[in-house]
């Protein structure tokens, strides 16, 4: 059956062999926290690599037993994001979780073409699973926070990327959407354009496991009356499992609304490297963060 909720995952994960995750300069309360969650619900196995003065002040505050963790000491902030990589790349993590270091940071010692965690010619893009009540479903959506203004290659990448996580997540046959500001196609649009380039691959098998649509507006995409007032014919409209966004200012923008506004919830992890990659926010709650894991445990 589909994961239809972000709990959900939990409850799965639990019937399956635990993953390691390590947590890069996991020296905060709320990167702290969640990875205890995760540990005490069984799904992963932590390791904490920070400052060990820190970790330990953090989990006294708390009231949280350092036994759960494997600590490696390493106070500086650069050196300890390397040392989690390097760990990835040993063989002795299955996935990658951002602590208090920052994003820049992080996605440059994953992006490091030594020591880093990118096969050759690798996309690396976001990919959001939202929770919002007011539609039927979960939506995975892709690119908020990673690529700026993905070109067609990267587009067809963010779309085989949405189709996995989807796939993860049970969902057999994903209905992926592609976003632009009409239904119709428009050469004077390249997001249009570019949906319509898409769309056809899919139909023709150069892009596997789903049903790929677009260009598709959003009103149509997210409410099956809207798409029957215009009469457009589609399997995707108005049940969409997934949406790719031609640009990150529409990708946030939409994501943003989500969680101020609608008060929604999420788990996010960044894709294309050799592991699954938590790239919460440093201000994320402890919920937020505990479905990240989750959700970078059922695709490590």
């Amino acid at each position: 059956m589909p994961i239809t909720k972000l709990d959900q995952m939990l409850e799965v994960l639990k019937s399956k062999p635990k993953k390691r995750m390590v947590a890069a300069y996991a020296n905060d309360a709320h990167t702290i926290e969640a990875v205890r969650n995760a540990v005490d619900l069984g799904i992963i196995e932590g390791i904490l690599v920070g400052s060990k003065i820190e970790i330990e002040k953090v989990c006294k505050q708390e009231n949280i037993d350092i036994n759960k963790f494997t600590i490696v000491d390493e106070a500086d902030e650069i050196k300890a994001t390397q040392k989690a990589v390097e760990i990835i790349n040993e063989g002795k993590a299955d996935f990658i979780m951002k602590g208090m270091v920052t994003s820049d940071k992080y996605l440059k010692c994953i992006l490091d073409k030594e020591k880093g965690l990118m096969p050759p010619k690798a996309v690396l893009s976001h990919v959001t699973v939202i929770e919002n009540s007011g539609y039927h479903k979960l939506l995975i959506i892709s690119d908020v926070a990673v690529i700026q203004l993905p070109d067609l290659e990267q587009k067809i990448a963010i779309t085989n990327y949405v189709i996995k996580v989807a796939k993860s997540l049970g969902i057999e046959t994903p209905k992926v959407a592609l976003l632009a500001a009409t239904e119709q196609v428009s050469y004077k649009f390249p997001a249009c354009a570019d949906a319509a380039i898409i769309s056809k691959m899919a139909d023709r098998g150069q892009i596997k496991g789903a049903l790929v649509e677009g260009p598709l507006a959003l009103d149509v995409i997210v409410d099956k009356e809207s798409a029957e007032i215009k009469k457009l014919k589609s399997e995707v409209a108005g049940d969409a499992d997934c949406i790719v966004f031609p640009n990150i200012e529409s990708g946030n923008t939409f994501y943003k609304f989500h969680t101020k506004l609608c008060h929604g919830e999420l788990g996010a992890i960044v894709v294309g490297a050799k592991v699954p990659a938590v790239l919460s926010s440093r201000g994320d709650s402890v919920k937020t963060k505990l479905y990240s894991i989750a959700l970078a445990a059922m695709n490590a």
